[in-house]
């Protein structure tokens, strides 16, 4: 792989503060297959976005780095939320579709997918908020059951075509009554979006809470506790800054508020963790 994210990259200058209301897990694969020096800016810019605005929410993080293995994903359980970050794509086999021939496949890395879905067990065991953003969303869907659409054949609202900007403004609406319309506010934003893949079947316990023009999914939650899915980047900073703040501010009060719980595990010195 000759293109590397590091880890002081996404880290610079962001500061914790000195009384935190919560302590987020931040899950990304800083790095993954077929990265290009494209997508690798990609992931700095939004991972550091997102850091920066959960620190400017009052809260700081752990970041758990699944480019290689993580020795206890059940450590997630000593924050108080999960945020699953974008990245490659899920393996089909993760989703019952073992061997499937994935058009615009990239970045397939099948035990990064298992070490996300035992984080994503061990917060829902542990009773953390569970926000996930793309392939975060893709990966709350499948660890719950759902499957997902490999590759969306007319993808013109979803993504740029080739020789284009991979993001583009989307238009999507929210579902009424449903905990993304009272956080949002608002039935329709305007989001930034650049997937070739969505959530397909809903997992169990799973509703619907936002869909594109086309009718794809994108975005979904638990009714009965705190987990949202998004497909769009509200950690996109050529977008809206009021929905990212809104949708963020939520989780984290939600963390805030969370009962603390004892953790099934520590976490030893060879974790892919970093802590602010």
């Amino acid at each position: 792989m000759s293109v590397v994210v590091r880890l002081e990259e996404v880290l610079a200058g962001i500061e914790p503060p000195d009384d935190p209301v919560a302590r987020v897990a931040v899950l990304v694969s800083l790095n993954f297959p077929d990265m290009d020096e494209a997508v690798a800016a990609l992931v700095r810019r939004f991972t550091r976005v997102t850091l920066a605005t959960l620190t400017a929410l009052g809260a700081s993080f752990e970041l758990f780095d699944t480019s290689g293995p993580l020795a206890d994903p059940a450590a997630v359980q000593r924050c108080d939320g999960l945020l699953l970050l974008g990245g490659g794509d899920i393996d089909p086999a993760c989703y019952g579709a073992p061997g499937l021939d994935v058009p615009n496949s990239y970045g397939t890395d099948r035990r990064a997918d298992h070490d996300a879905m035992a984080a994503i067990d061990a917060a829902e065991s542990g009773g953390l908020p569970v926000l996930g953003i793309c392939r975060g969303s893709q990966l709350i869907n499948v660890h719950r059951g759902g499957t997902i659409v490999p590759d969306i054949t007319d993808y013109a609202l979803h993504r740029g075509g080739p020789g284009e900007p991979m993001f583009l403004d989307e238009e999507i609406g929210i579902v009424g009554e449903t905990r993304l319309l009272s956080i949002l506010g608002v039935d329709r934003v305007i989001a930034r979006s650049g997937h070739h893949q969505a959530v397909a079947v809903l997992g169990a316990g799973l509703v619907l809470a936002a869909r594109a023009r086309d009718g794809v999914i994108e975005g979904f939650e638990d009714p009965s506790r705190w987990t949202i899915g998004v497909q769009w980047h509200p950690e996109d900073d050529d977008g809206p800054t009021r929905d990212r703040m809104r949708l963020f501010r939520s989780f984290v009060e939600a963390c805030a508020a969370r009962e603390p719980t004892t953790p099934t595990r520590g976490v030893g010195e060879d974790d892919r963790v970093l802590s602010t």
